[in-house]
């Protein structure tokens, strides 16, 4: 018997925001849908947004899930915290928030709270007409687990996201390693290979410090960066690292101003016209900043 809190068991047995949002023809609204898993796997989990064109908010969101306590109580919960939020603001909702929500899970039902995060981003992506294919292409990297399908990659973001430190946890989170274990190895490899990258200090070809390092020190210092500081770290891995991408897709980036934790760029060339120019300031500009710089940063393009 799984040791669930009140808030897991109180949305299981009454759950909010079960069903479906049907299309509407109502001015300004759109119906978004994202589906996770299936029920050859166990836990499928499908939701719904109802997004106002306008403003990107997000109206209402519902579920529909064929799965354990812990994948309705997720599901639910999902909803319920997601509704009022913006787009952007939904995107940044982790499983972990998911999980501190209803009080924890049990450590072997975290995939349900994961597979909460993975259908909010389906959703949010195709209401946008953004290619799921984020994240290192998940779903395109070499294939681990056979028995449920998991990419390399997928094993790696997990790992990284939630600070898992053996294959167990791998399980309990994604379920690699859960159906027949002949990968349980290699995913202990594929952990051993990431602590000694985030250990390793990150060098240039020169054996200068990059400025991933330089960004890290600052962070780690009892002393904030200063504001003056701030836009120079941001102007140099824009000029470092994501510049050089954009230019090479015939795209290009310019920083116009920075106010507090609001970064405001001037997305130019071929990103400036893109229909995935959301998905270019999200995740080649915002995630690298928030990574390099601080989490706290939010990136928007402005008109010049």
């Amino acid at each position: 018997m799984w040791d669930y809190t009140d808030k897991v068991l109180e949305l299981f047995y009454d759950p909010k925001n079960q069903g479906e949002i049907p299309k509407t023809d109502e001015p300004g609204v759109k119906v978004a849908t994202g589906e996770i898993g299936s029920i050859a796997c166990g836990d499928a989990l499908r939701l719904h947004l109802k997004v106002e064109v306008e403003s990107d908010k997000i109206l209402d969101a519902r579920f529909q899930t064929f799965g354990c306590t812990s994948a309705i109580a997720s599901s639910s919960a999902l909803t319920e915290m997601v509704k009022g939020l913006t787009l952007d603001e939904a995107l940044k909702v982790s499983n972990k928030e998911i999980a501190d929500y209803l009080g924890g899970l049990p450590e072997a039902k975290m995939h349900c709270s994961v597979m909460g995060q993975e259908a909010l981003e389906a959703a949010i992506y195709n209401y946008r007409g953004i290619p799921l294919a984020t994240h290192d292409d998940d779903d395109e990297g070499a294939l681990v687990c056979s028995c449920f399908g998991i990419s390399e990659s997928k094993i790696r973001r997990v790992i990284i996201e939630n600070h898992l430190t053996d294959a167990e946890q791998v399980t309990n989170y994604v379920k690699a390693g859960g159906g027949c274990g002949s990968c349980l190895a290699n995913i202990d490899d594929i952990i051993r290979d990431v602590k000694q990258e985030l250990a390793a200090p990150a060098l240039n070809n020169y054996g200068v410090k990059t400025t991933k390092d330089i960004a890290n020190s600052q962070q780690q210092s009892p002393r904030p960066l200063t504001n003056v500081q701030k836009i120079a770290l941001i102007q140099k891995v824009l000029d470092e690292e994501v510049r050089p991408v954009l230019i090479a897709d015939g795209g290009d980036v310019e920083l116009y101003d920075v106010d507090g934790d609001h970064v405001k760029v001037v997305l130019q060339g071929a990103c400036g016209s893109c229909s995935s120019s959301t998905a270019t300031l999200k995740i080649a500009i915002e995630a690298r900043l928030q990574d390099r710089v601080s989490k706290n940063l939010i990136v928007e393009a402005v008109e010049p």
